[in-house]
């Protein structure tokens, strides 16, 4: 089968690196990739939401399955596009543009979990037409106060915070002036939940599912979760603290409600649902969902499948899930995010990554790198994720810190601290 990855970060370096080692896969390509996807197949220079230019080259390269990897094209309608296409006939993991509201609306994710009994924080939403009346209700919570800008905003739209003059100030800068452009013509304020935080991941067909295994990122930018919020510094799978029986309750309280909810509703779903949550009392309880993996947890999660990822992919497609079994490996995996001097604010590229290509004990994936004048260099804030495995998280972490010292570029930064809360 030729298959077409849509995206260029760490998640779909994991994901090529994954499919590249299944007898089903004829030729793989990706869209536009990176420094490191070349190594496991073929780069195209294309813009995944340039839907002409994407049907050229499906037809030119005769592509049969094609897997988002990135929200952005999702949220703009490619599955659609894909599907509805009889041109193409090619099978697309990835959900049609109304199912990726559940990651593209704060406001429509929530009324999903109100209406399917989803455990998750009160909320109310609103807009710069009553404004006033977000003021009352920001009133009636204690602190901290939780703004969420109910679009996509690059991960940087959600807002914590512990004064209610700064939540009013700031509740008027996202409505009124647009802080976040229109990603924040409507904002969702919430109830802070306080608990320790991990995700989940699914895939399903729409009507059967299978469980990925479950892994928890860090998104500060500073060692002890403090600064900025980042796209994630690190990530651990498994996570200590979910044992079986919360893992029970997850899929008893949220995973099978999801399911079931898109069922009734309608709702279309082929491909992932990362189920970020916080476990409040021994209880989970859902923050948000994204309507595709996570990253940097695809680089915990895919490592650890022992199952042929492209098998599940297809059956995903054809709607055939309920055929499938998952496997994972026993070990641990862990990685550690490489970042640019500067990242999460303004950042240099074209540095020359140095030693990267000799790190043999553990994995290396490329997230934001290019090839120049046949020098990888770097090309994002967030350049390569560092991936181990060990008997539990500690191991793996050392193996991925020792790595690291084989690998430099300038301004390079990361945290020494991922897993210090488990």
């Amino acid at each position: 089968m030729n298959v077409l990855i849509l995206g260029s970060g760490g998640r779909e370096h994991a994901m090529a690196w994954k499919i590249s080692q299944s007898e089903l896969l004829d030729n793989l390509f990706i869209a536009p990739g990176n420094a490191g996807t070349k190594n496991v197949g073929i780069n195209l220079d294309l813009n995944p939401t340039n839907f002409d230019d994407l049907k050229a080259a499906i037809i030119k390269h005769q592509i049969e399955l094609v897997v988002v990897g990135p929200e952005d094209p999702l949220v703009k309608g490619v599955s659609d596009f894909l599907l509805n296409d009889e041109a193409l006939n090619v099978l697309v993991v990835g959900p049609e543009k109304y199912a990726a509201q559940l990651e593209g609306s704060k406001e429509f994710a929530k009324e999903f979990m109100f209406r399917h009994n989803i455990p998750t924080a009160a909320y109310k939403s609103f807009t710069k037409n009553n404004l006033e009346e977000g003021y009352d209700f920001l009133e009636t919570l204690k602190p901290p106060y939780v703004l969420k800008a109910d679009g996509l905003a690059a991960g940087k739209g959600v807002l914590i915070l512990n004064d209610i003059e700064e939540a009013k100030t700031e509740l008027k800068e996202m409505l009124a002036n647009e802080k976040f452009g229109d990603a924040s013509s409507k904002v969702v304020i919430e109830e802070f939940l306080d608990g320790i935080e991990l995700s989940c991941f699914v895939l399903t067909d729409g009507t059967s599912y299978v469980n990925l295994p479950n892994a928890k990122d860090y998104k500060r930018i500073g060692e002890g979760d403090v600064g900025l919020n980042t796209g994630g510094m690190g990530a651990v799978s498994p996570v200590p603290f979910a044992n079986e029986e919360f893992m029970a309750k997850i899929e008893e309280r949220v995973i099978k409600p999801t399911i079931n909810g898109l069922k009734k509703d309608n709702i279309p779903y082929v491909g992932f649902i990362f189920i970020g949550l916080i476990k409040v009392n021994g209880e989970p309880k859902v923050i948000e969902y994204n309507c595709r993996m996570g990253d940097p947890e695809t680089e915990v999660v895919i490592p650890r499948l022992k199952s042929d990822f492209l098998d599940l992919l297809i059956a995903a497609g054809k709607k055939e899930l309920h055929t499938k079994t998952v496997e994972f490996i026993n070990e641990s995996a862990c990685t550690v995010m490489l970042v640019s001097g500067g990242y999460p604010e303004d950042y240099k590229k074209g540095k020359e990554i140095i030693g990267a290509e000799k790190v043999t004990d553990s994995i290396v994936f490329h997230a934001g790198t290019i090839i120049k004048n046949n020098k990888v260099v770097t090309n994002g804030g967030r350049v390569i994720a560092v991936t181990s495995y060990g008997a539990n998280f500690k191991e793996a972490l050392k193996q991925s810190y020792k790595s690291i010292n084989g690998i430099c570029f300038e301004g390079m930064n990361f945290r020494k601290d991922i897993g210090f809360d488990l």
